[in-house]
């Protein structure tokens, strides 16, 4: 019989994360998970209060004896990624997330697994519903919509929280200790486009990539994985060039923070092309799969002959908007000359979707640099692109990096925790993913962080999985950190 969540070690941390996968957490759509949070609060006898974005601090007193212990803020954030596998039918607002223990790896049946950072708010109740675990003053700040927006971090008032250490649950490697992390922004581009008849006797073929492994925009974006928009732009924008298809849609791709995983166009084209188109992707196919196969095995082109549309996209938007993607930049921009090893900028060509009622069509990147200004670079560069092919652009507020302090306090006290229990050093660094430390900096300057996590893989796309192991380890070492805090 396969083992249960239940079963393995820490026991009450694997407990809490199972209840949280049954509770609908999509961003922007936190009630049900708050709810039962202040509902665990109520249950607990401990004070809670939400501020007027939705994040909530459950409270709870220091252990008899440490009461001169420096409080200290535990932060993790409500909500999930919501990524399944093509052709699964998973309501992400109504139906819970399916965990399954797989060797050394928890994961999720076709969908994302919501480790991130649903493992962060089960150690934080696990602590919370403790009598047994030695600590100080503590505060377990919720965030809403960390994933799609960080609004629950812009929205945070001075004043919420009392603590000025504060340890965030949403790192994704053990054994690594994180003080700083890159600022992002996001630039959309919009075109306007007009339907024209599609000619009489055409034929129509439905082109569709996946397989792909996705991953987080930040911490993935190093792997050299494959990019459904890039790789099905290619294949349309030559296809253009040799047989005069005329696009229908194009439909890839789904979050900003995601490397999109699948992507499909359907397209229509004289018959007179027909063999030599079939005979194009087909080649084409395998020469996307033999360059990208060391990191994309399950790469797969599908091609489907249909029905012939009504309608095509006007042929200028159509160049217009095959030439933009194809000359949109996607991936590492350029390598830290602080950190050598770390990706610096970057930059994802996140989703392209049609809006066939309004008959518009919205191309959403992002964008994350160490630099603050090599971040605006990229961001700029990126709307240069679709500006130069007419489309409307705008970039989001953005949020701050968080600058890295080698002589953080608590950074010295989690690095002599982890020596003291595993018997050698972590590794302290930078994460080129967006955490929002960066800006709880900007409200509270004088705050004191670190952050860690157990070793997340997969994240954003429905391949996570947390591992077993490194979940024991991550909830050691931060029993140890809370007991090492000194008196205030």
């Amino acid at each position: 019989m396969a083992k249960q969540l239940g079963q393995l070690q820490p026991e009450i941390v694997w407990s809490y994360f199972e209840e949280i996968c049954q509770i609908p957490r999509p961003s922007k759509k936190e009630e049900k998970i708050r709810a039962f949070l202040l509902e665990f609060a109520k249950k607990h006898h401990l004070e809670s209060k939400v501020d007027d974005a939705g994040n909530l601090i459950i409270s709870k007193p220091a252990m008899p004896g440490k009461e001169n212990v420096k409080p200290v803020v535990l932060q993790s954030h409500m909500d999930m990624v919501c990524e399944k596998n093509s052709g699964l039918d998973h309501d992400f607002m109504s139906d819970p997330i399916c965990p399954v223990v797989d060797g050394e790896w928890v994961k999720a049946s076709g969908t994302t697994l919501g480790a991130d950072d649903g493992i962060g708010i089960a150690v934080q109740m696990a602590i919370l519903a403790s009598d047994a675990i030695e600590h100080g003053p503590l505060e377990c700040l919720f965030t809403v919509d960390e994933e799609t927006g960080l609004t629950g971090a812009f929205a945070l008032q001075p004043g919420f929280i009392k603590g000025r250490t504060l340890i965030n649950l949403d790192s994704e490697d053990e054994g690594q200790l994180f003080i700083g992390c890159a600022g992002g922004i996001d630039t959309v581009a919009t075109f306007s486009y007009k339907e024209k008849k599609a000619t009489k006797g055409h034929i129509a073929y439905k082109i569709q990539v996946s397989g792909l492994k996705g991953g987080h925009s930040g911490d993935d974006i190093d792997k050299g994985r494959g990019n459904s928009n890039k790789i099905l732009t290619r294949l349309c924008w030559n296809a253009m060039e040799k047989f005069k298809i005329r696009l229908v849609v194009f439909d890839g791709g789904n979050l900003r923070n995601a490397i999109p995983r699948e992507a499909y166009a359907i397209v229509t084209m004289a018959p007179k092309w027909k063999n030599a188109f079939e005979q194009y992707v087909n080649t084409y196919t395998g020469v996307v799969k033999e360059e990208l196969s060391i990191t994309e095995p399950g790469l797969m082109i599908a091609m489907t002959e249909t029905a012939t549309p009504d309608a095509v996209v006007n042929r200028k938007t159509q160049r217009k908007l095959l030439n933009a993607l194809y000359g949109c930049p996607h991936g590492i921009i350029a390598m830290s000359r602080k950190m050598p090893g770390m990706v610096e900028t970057s930059t994802n060509l996140a989703s392209v979707k049609f809006n066939e009622k309004e008959n518009k069509i919205t191309v959403a990147t992002s964008q994350r640099s160490d630099s603050n200004t090599e971040k605006i670079d990229i961001a700029h560069m990126v709307e240069s692109v679709f500006r130069l092919a007419g489309a409307r652009v705008d970039h989001s507020e953005g949020y701050p990096g968080w600058t890295p302090n080698p002589d953080s306090e608590i950074l010295r006290h989690t690095v002599e925790a982890y020596r003291h229990l595993f018997g050698n050093d972590p590794v302290v660094r930078s994460i080129h993913a967006g955490l929002e430390c960066g800006l709880f900096l900007e409200k509270y300057p004088d705050m004191d962080m670190v952050s860690i996590g157990p070793t997340l893989r997969g994240v954003h796309s429905p391949d996570e999985r947390i591992n077993i192991e490194s979940t024991r380890k991550f909830w050691e070492l931060l029993l140890e950190l809370l007991r090492r805090i000194p008196a205030v």
